[in-house]
């Protein structure tokens, strides 16, 4: 076994599926079950069965799943330590970030990043929060940057606080809107709370849910386009909107806020990249992110 096996496995394992894992490793669905029959051949046994659901590992390839991953650890773990050689900041820094905070403010901050510390690279994996969560949870990357609360074993740096906001084409008044069309979006759970629980401070029956659409840009085009109303983190806000915005406060007038952190295992602070990166991070907090 190699590397490149190494990211087979586990790409199925993520994936439960030859031709998804194929696609994410950038190789051919054939190719890759070669290489699996190979596998099979050289252990003389199966590895995987297939099932309506996909791909499913038997015993012996869940044993081998669990060796690949724990290689693909063991082989950061060196990358990380032999670019930490010295004091340059240089290697690869891992990071996942919740979807909002990667489309509206990561690229500008990475650029900058990039221009005190030009030989750094970056791996980006950007999702739901929870799923970012999971990323930190398994040593997958070196910081996440995840909004709303987590419970948290390692380091927290809270990077900012947002108002929520409704959205509408035209405006709109408080009392109007449980008689309004109001346009879902998918979301991470924490958000969802946020807004249900700034809803039934207000409201005792439920929105007049008109549209359900998978994304949070999606709904802002519907709005713009007179369909209904919505509720939006500021972050995905924009003057070119040409929307009439409202922050949301409970009855007692407090702001409904939804935070942004930084989170970190306190064993990656020995990197160079890693800390360089925080100390960026915490420098920005002057000017709000």
């Amino acid at each position: 076994m190699d590397q490149k096996d190494w990211q087979i496995l586990n790409a199925i394992a993520e994936e439960k599926s030859l031709t998804k894992a194929a696609e994410k490793l950038f190789i051919t669905q054939p190719a890759l079950s070669y290489r699996l029959k190979q596998l099979e051949e050289s252990f003389q046994t199966k590895l995987f069965f297939r099932t309506k659901k996909g791909i499913e590992f038997t015993s012996e390839g869940e044993f081998l799943v669990d060796y690949a991953k724990d290689r693909i650890k063991e082989y950061l773990t060196l990358k990380d330590e032999i670019f930490n050689i010295g004091n340059e900041v240089r290697g690869t820094l891992r990071i996942g970030v919740s979807s909002n905070f990667a489309q509206y403010k990561l690229p500008a901050l990475l650029k900058k990043f990039s221009t005190s510390y030009p030989n750094i690279q970056f791996k980006v994996q950007t999702g739901w929060s929870t799923e970012i969560m999971n990323l930190l949870n398994q040593s997958q990357i070196h910081l996440g940057i995840l909004r709303g609360d987590y419970d948290w074993e390692g380091e927290k740096l809270l990077l900012t606080k947002e108002q929520l906001y409704i959205i509408s084409k035209n405006e709109i008044s408080l009392e109007e809107l449980p008689q309004l069309p109001f346009i879902y979006y998918k979301t991470d759970n924490s958000l969802k709370r946020l807004i249900s629980r700034w809803w039934n401070d207000h409201f005792s029956q439920s929105p007049l849910t008109a549209m359900e659409v998978d994304r949070q840009e999606t709904s802002k085009e519907m709005v713009k386009n007179d369909l209904g109303f919505s509720v939006v983190p500021e972050i995905c806000l924009t003057p070119s909107d040409d929307l009439y915005t409202e922050g949301l406060t409970y009855k007692n007038g407090e702001p409904v806020l939804r935070d942004t952190w930084l989170m970190y295992r306190t064993d990656f602070i020995q990197l160079n990249i890693v800390k360089a990166f925080i100390d960026f991070l915490i420098k920005q907090q002057t000017v709000k992110i």
